[in-house]
């Protein structure tokens, strides 16, 4: 063979090879990983760098909660839920009013859903029967799973906790809101000072009833205006100003009920000037809250003692009525023994359970739990508790300021924004941007009150006979305190309705609280 067909042959066997290699190479091209050199794989194998994972299906959750507005809400907060947590969330709401009888109903035929919320901790006392039987799942020893439930506070857990065990979750609340709301510019027109006693609390009181607070020349306005709840009402505040002890308190090293102290018999004194006085509504204890707000806000009554904030929609309504009316917040208030003293809720309103009748396993709980914990990221928490931002609320100074569409609020995300676990501290939500000075201050307040907060001790203990009877037989002690208010009974007379309530169940109550506390 000649050079130039040897030449000929070698450049046809060189052009075949760069071929050969060119499509060897296209099956495992460092393009098809990513642009990075990689062990080479078979033609019948897939590179796993090429294939993407399947998307995640959403997780299915029925949610039961009692609905504290008219009307239930429509899916827009709903549907930005399930967008930002891969879910599929069906809400049953039921009114409020009805929510407990719903509640029974459906635990007794066995259909409650995989989320159930309770309607208030009194609900939470009665449901702890069907817990020790084992209805609802234990979820304590789950939550070191999930980073944000895990920073729930350990003293509110304890709180909910059944027997030493924890199978809720808890809608966070500040410790202590209770204080005063007052007519300033009533204030300012009779000369009066900023109350700092309870002394001269009831002094204001009077002083809006007989001085002629409006200027109209009419014996027509009343100090205080109250209604038919013996706690979230004026006088559990009022006698924790006298240092009464929240619920239960402890004396010679035992466990006693609050209206066993003398304070509380002060607390009713107290109540009872006021009323003798004319300086509140008489009928306080046939008083509805809404007609207890319209005194208010009809301009006739110039002081509110119960939660501050209140505030917003008490000043809403009254400017409406009176224009030039001026409304502050006042807490801090000093008793007979010199000491400021308020009472503290257990830093819940309300607790979500998990049944097992739903809920079949524990991976099963684990993705409800994995919701839960995904609620509790700041995008998500302000998204169910304040809204759509730019619809709902704005943020400034980095708070978040809500529309004053108020009825917009209501509508759209008030059904929602009452199921949000944790508080601002542990979910990372936006805490509230008030410009109502009286707001301002009524936060300021209410994180001032935090250490001076009087709390329950038997919070996270369990009295069965209390979980049975202790409903009934407050009735008669709260039947009692009014009669003494109103003058119909004395001390003798209120003290016999003591001894009835310990005779019926009362004793027995005190002997199991003081069995478990300081274990």
């Amino acid at each position: 063979m000649n050079k130039k067909g040897f030449a000929f042959l070698l450049g046809t066997v060189m052009s075949l090879s760069m071929v050969l290699t060119a499509c060897s190479s296209n099956n495992n091209s460092p393009a098809n990983n990513g642009g990075n050199q990689a062990t080479p794989t078979t033609s019948t194998e897939a590179s796993p760098e090429a294939s993407e994972p399947a998307a995640e299906e959403p997780t299915e959750i029925t949610i039961m909660l009692p609905l504290n507005v008219a009307q239930t809400p429509p899916d827009t907060i709903k549907n930005e839920i399930e967008k930002l947590t891969n879910t599929k969330l069906t809400y049953q709401f039921f009114p409020a009013d009805t929510y407990e009888d719903k509640l029974n109903t459906t635990l007794a035929t066995g259909g409650l859903p995989q989320v159930t919320y309770l309607k208030n901790q009194a609900t939470f006392v009665q449901m702890k029967g069907a817990i020790r039987d084992g209805q609802f799942w234990e979820i304590g020893p789950l939550l070191s799973e999930f980073p944000n439930l895990n920073k729930l506070k350990p003293l509110i857990l304890n709180n909910t906790k059944v027997d030493g065990k924890l199978y809720s979750l808890y809608i966070g609340r500040p410790l202590a809101r209770q204080g005063i709301i007052y007519r300033k510019d009533w204030a300012d027109s009779l000369g009066l000072k900023t109350p700092e006693t309870v002394d001269e609390v009831i002094a204001m009181a009077k002083a809006f009833t007989e001085q002629d607070p409006d200027g109209d020349k009419k014996a027509n306005t009343i100090g205080l205006a109250d209604r038919n709840d013996l706690v979230y009402g004026a006088f559990k505040t009022i006698a924790s100003w006298y240092a009464t002890p929240n619920n239960w308190g402890e004396k010679d090293g035992k466990l006693e009920p609050d209206f066993t102290f003398p304070q509380y018999t002060a607390a009713m004194d107290a109540m009872k000037q006021i009323r003798d006085a004319g300086a509140m509504n008489k009928d306080f204890a046939a008083t509805s809250k809404t007609d207890q707000i319209s005194l208010f806000t009809s301009g006739k009554a110039g002081l509110y003692i119960g939660s501050m904030s209140d505030i917003d929609s008490l000043n809403k309504d009254l400017i409406k009525n009176v224009p030039t009316a001026v409304v502050d917040t006042l807490a801090l208030i000093k008793g007979p023994n010199g000491e400021q003293a308020t009472w503290a809720i257990p830093g819940y309103n309300n607790v979500v359970l998990f049944p097992k009748s739903a809920i079949k396993d524990e991976e099963a709980l684990k993705k409800v739990l994995a919701f839960y914990d995904k609620l509790m990221t700041p995008e998500v928490a302000n998204t169910m508790f304040w809204g759509i931002e730019g619809t709902h609320y704005t943020v400034e100074e980095g708070k978040a300021k809500v529309t004053e569409d108020g009825d917009l609020i209501e509508r759209e995300v008030k059904g929602f924004k009452d199921s949000l676990i944790g508080e601002a501290e542990t979910n990372g939500m936006y805490e509230g941007f008030y410009t109502l000075p009286g707001r301002i201050n009524a936060e300021a307040f209410t994180k001032e009150n935090e250490k001076i907060a009087i709390m329950d001790p038997t919070a996270a203990l369990d009295s069965p006979t209390y979980t049975e009877k202790g409903v009934e037989l407050q009735t008669l002690i709260t039947d009692a305190t009014y009669k003494y208010i109103y003058g119909e009974i004395d001390k003798v007379g209120f003290d016999k309705a003591v001894e009835e309530w310990k005779k019926r169940g009362g004793d027995k109550i005190i002997e199991e609280f003081n069995a478990v506390y300081k274990k």
